[in-house]
């Protein structure tokens, strides 16, 4: 459902990275859906409820009212229920469509194709949103009401988010989503829930919603001013006394999702729709299953404690940040030290052979002045330098001998 939005200046935000992965999918198994430390990945389970929960949830028809899994299986192979998302390669041809809303569009080029699949299909009369994933810059690419239009791209509205950053898009503006958030984060994906795991939370709609919205959200599309109408941004999660027993295993991963992540409203639409990836490959039985979660057994929370900056999608709490991975590179040869001066081939003339192994000591057990370098005409040797035509170390070891011989004289003398 689409909505109003204020005037704001044209711009493509330039984003910062940050350092933590999460999540990433198969078909873009380097990029990640967010930062770890980003608050749709924030454990909210501990949270405080929120004060306005019992009348957001009233308005919402909660104690009347199912869960409804908007994703599954539709009977037409080409246009499963369900947003659909594609990881294109960095090389796809790029567009800039004609937005309705400019002024709160990212402009792009968007990766964006008679390809790209559609949500609802080629045909479809509904919200039309186009999400793009570049696998190898992990920038996802999303779009509101597009149309290929035979070359001649247009769309109601465009937002470019860089998957590896924590920014948010400027307060008031909107995105492919009523709420200015990206869609694809808050997707249920197939991959996840088999994994047995879902580190996020979950996008979800209402039909009527309050002209405001709280952080994370960007952007309202309320029909009234009324705080007993849940906003854009408002967080929501299954109590932690939801008996579990009798759900499908799968359904029970999605259950504790929704405990510890919970549910973002995001968008207008019928009230307790969540949204997942459209693809033919969903369990019937596991989307029926979900049917049965009833919405009185969620609440609202307050995650307002998580806000470290209202410019930043980072929660306070979050995971100790890590170093990006470097890209791969090609190895570089090993630097060798430049010698002082040309250094002739020298035979080692001695009485005794010297082993291969032992020039491979020279860096561990040199002085510092030997880690100058030998010098013209000289052999570095792990042991006493060995000058070229002289004795080697033949008189190094007579001196031993020689001082071994004038000890035991000594002790002799002194026992005497």
């Amino acid at each position: 459902m689409r909505w109003a939005r204020p005037s704001a200046a044209a711009g493509l935000i330039l984003f910062a990275a940050s350092p933590a992965w999460a999540g990433s999918p198969p078909s873009a198994p380097n990029c990640p859906i967010l930062p770890a430390d980003n608050v749709w990945h924030a454990d909210v389970s501990g949270l405080p409820v929120n004060s306005h929960s019992s009348a957001w949830l009233g308005n919402m028809a909660a104690g009347s009212t199912h869960l409804h899994p908007d994703f599954g299986s539709s009977g037409d192979p080409n246009a499963p229920y369900g947003i659909p998302w594609t990881a294109v390669p960095d090389s796809h041809a790029r567009v800039t469509p004609s937005f309705d809303y400019a002024d709160e569009s990212d402009p792009g080029p968007y990766p964006f194709g008679p390809d790209t699949p559609i949500e609802g299909g080629q045909a479809s009369t509904g919200d039309r949103h186009a999400l793009m994933l570049d696998k190898d810059t992990c920038v996802l690419y999303e779009l509101y009401d597009a149309n290929w239009n035979g070359g001649r791209p247009t769309a109601g509205s465009g937002a470019v988010f860089n998957l590896r950053s924590n920014a948010l898009r400027p307060a008031s503006w909107t995105s492919a989503d009523a709420a200015g958030l990206p869609i694809m984060p808050g997707l249920l994906r197939l991959d996840e829930v088999q994994s047995g795991h879902v580190d996020h939370a979950i996008r979800f709609t209402a039909s009527r919603t309050d002209r405001s919205f709280l952080w994370p959200a960007r952007h309202q599309a309320g029909s009234a001013s009324d705080p007993n109408l849940p906003p854009m941004g408002a967080r929501f999660r299954l109590r932690s006394d939801f008996d579990m027993a009798g759900y499908r295993s799968d359904t029970q991963v999605v259950l504790r999702a929704m405990q510890h992540y919970g549910l973002i409203l995001a968008d207008n639409g019928s009230n307790w729709y969540f949204q997942g990836e459209a693809i033919n490959s969903w369990d019937d039985s596991f989307i029926a299953d979900l049917k049965r979660i009833p919405a009185s057994a969620f609440e609202a929370v307050d995650e307002s404690s998580l806000m470290v900056d209202p410019n930043s999608g980072q929660y306070r709490g979050g995971p100790a940040p890590a170093p990006s991975p470097a890209p791969p590179t090609t190895p570089k040869p090993k630097a060798t030290a430049a010698p002082k001066a040309t250094v002739p081939t020298v035979a080692i003339t001695t009485t005794t052979r010297v082993p291969d192994t032992t020039t491979s000591l020279i860096g561990d057990l040199s002085t510092p002045e030997d880690s100058k370098g030998p010098k013209s005409g000289e052999v570095a040797l792990a042991t006493p330098r060995s000058r070229p035509g002289g004795l080697g170390f033949l008189p190094w070891l007579a001196g031993c001998l020689l001082f071994g011989a004038s000890g035991t004289v000594f002790w002799r003398w002194r026992r005497a």
